[in-house]
This record gives structure tokens, sequence and C-alpha cells, in this order.
């Protein structure tokens, strides 16, 4: 029987009630497995920073001299991968949404996307195979013309397997997602703001470049968030590619080069023991908490786009 108490109150449903409860459990339950795998990388981690831990010949210098080269790689290679898709990622939005004939647009989105369902260990295959190879004699005449560059200085690897050659492994694996986010904010340009461009006379380029980029610049920004986030974590190419050597150098064509964290994890894991194995689980945390500040930052700038309005 219906009060009045309860007359001007809303009726909740049992199926919404349920669906309710059933959401929040859901969205809660990623906080806590976040919650549960930071607890563990810092349990598992710590005996490597006890004062009598026994690191042995892999860490004579303590951990953090033992880690600070592998961020160092982690970072140069994600820096050389984003330095590199972020151009490309533009220019292949901009030619979908404002350039390419309609049905060759969706067309060509579609490859692009599929870049992204292929696994890495292919990318890698690929690299080490054709692309290392194909590379080399660039190489060689970059070290001989440009050689004056520290960038490109010293003895060149005969193999290929440098650091640049996993940048660009590792941009072509973050294109897909760099370039699917631009070009949906590309998309969302207000069309007053194009068309009153082209109406006082620019050009397509002109009005590109004062109403579509400035309208899509914080979901760039955005993107090479989400891209970085992506290649930081990269394992299985870094490791097949990538030469490595526990030393911090800025040198992109030489055999020897700084590794990366996930892929020294996935070298040194299997055979190691101890307190060396929680010193590998604290590079392991380096690496979450480099990459969860980088998603943070992303999903802030993906905030604060939201606040955009403007006409459609």
């Amino acid at each position: 029987m219906t009060t009045a108490a309860n007359r001007g109150k809303p009726q909740i449903r049992l199926g919404d009630f349920v669906f309710s409860k059933l959401a929040t459990i859901a969205g809660a339950s990623i906080l806590v497995t976040l919650a549960a795998v930071a607890f563990f990388l810092f349990i598992q981690a710590l005996p490597a920073f006890a004062p009598d831990a026994e690191l042995g010949a892999q860490a004579p210098d303590g951990p953090l001299a033992y880690v600070a080269p592998y961020v160092f790689g982690t970072l140069y290679g994600a820096i050389i991968a984003l330095l590199i898709a972020t151009p490309l990622a533009i220019g292949i939005a901009l030619y979908i949404s404002h350039y390419a004939p309609r049905r060759f647009a969706q067309t060509l989105g579609y490859i692009i996307d599929l870049l992204a369902a292929i696994p890495s260990v292919v990318y890698g295959l690929w690299g080490i195979l054709v692309l290392a190879p194909f590379l080399t004699p660039t190489y060689n005449w970059l070290n001989q013309n440009l050689g004056w560059i520290p960038l490109f200085a010293g003895q060149v690897s005969a193999t290929g397997r440098t650091m640049l050659t996993v940048g660009i492994v590792l941009a072509i694996m973050i294109l897909p997602i760099m370039a699917a986010i631009i070009r949906e904010v590309f998309l969302q340009t207000p069309k007053l703001h194009e068309e009153a461009a082209l109406a006082l006379g620019a050009t397509r380029w002109e009005m590109i470049r004062m109403a579509v980029i400035p309208f899509g610049r914080p979901g760039i920004i955005s993107a090479m968030m989400l891209g970085l986030g992506r290649a930081l974590g990269e394992t299985m190419a870094v490791a097949m590619v990538l030469s490595p050597a526990s030393i911090i150098s800025f040198a992109l064509l030489t055999s020897q080069n700084s590794n990366t964290i996930a892929a020294n994890i996935a070298l040194d894991f299997p055979e190691s023991g101890g307190d060396f194995r929680s010193l590998l689980i604290g590079t392991g945390l380096m690496l979450f908490l480099i990459t969860m500040v980088v998603n943070m930052l992303a999903r802030y700038i993906i905030s604060r786009r939201a606040e955009f309005s403007g006409a459609n």
C-alpha cells in the first residue's frame, strides 16, 4: 500500500538495485586488484633493499645502481618511439578525417586498427629478421656522415640490433592506438569552426592549422601519453630485437644498448633466485610506478578535454 510519505519518492526496482550494486563491486574490484598488485610487488622487493641482501655478481654495486640503467633504457626507448610515432599518427589521422574519400578512409582506418591485433612476438621477429638487416646500410651512412653527433657515434652494430631499431619497432606498435585516438578527436572538431575558417578564405591546410589542430591538441597529448605507456611496458619485441647491456648510453647505432626493465625481467627472471629475484621484482615495481604516473597524467588530460564545449 502506498502511503502519503512514500508517494513522492521514486520506486527502486529490484533489478536496478542489484545491477547498481554489481556495477559498484566490479568497479571497486579494479581498485582492489591494483592495490593488491602494488602491495605484492612492494613486499616481494623489500629483501633486495635490505642491508644484508646477497645480490651476487649481477648487482655488485647495490640495487639502485642496478636499476638505474634499465630505467634509463625504458624511458629512452619509449621516447624514441614516441618521437617517431607522433607525427605519423597525426598525419594518418588528418588524412583519414579530412583528406581521404569516405569509403577509402573507413578501409584505411580498419587497416590501421588491425596493427594493434598483431602479437608483439611477431613484431620482434619482423624487427630482427627484416627491419634490422634492412636498416644496417642506413646506420653505416649515418655513422659516416653524422658521426660527429653523439647519437650516431661509435662502432655501428653489424646486425642492426640497436636502440634505434627498437624505437622504430615500438613506434609501429603504438601507432594504431595513437592514430585512432587522434582521428576520433579530429572528427569531433565543430563543423561551424571549420566552415567559418573556409568562409574567410582559408585553404584546407590553413583551416586545419587554425581550427582542427588547436581543438585536437589535448587529444594529441592524451594519445601521446597512452602510446608512451604502451611503449614503456613492451617486453618480447624489445627482448628479441635489442642487443642489451647494463649501461647508460645515448648512442643509437652501437651493439651495446641500454636494456629496458620489462625485457631484462623476461630474460633474467627464469634463472634468478633469492635476493636477486627480489631485485628483479623491485625493477618491476619501478616500471609499475612509471606506467601508473604516465596513465594518470593521460587520464587527467582527457578529463580536461571533456570540459571543452563548442558548436557542432
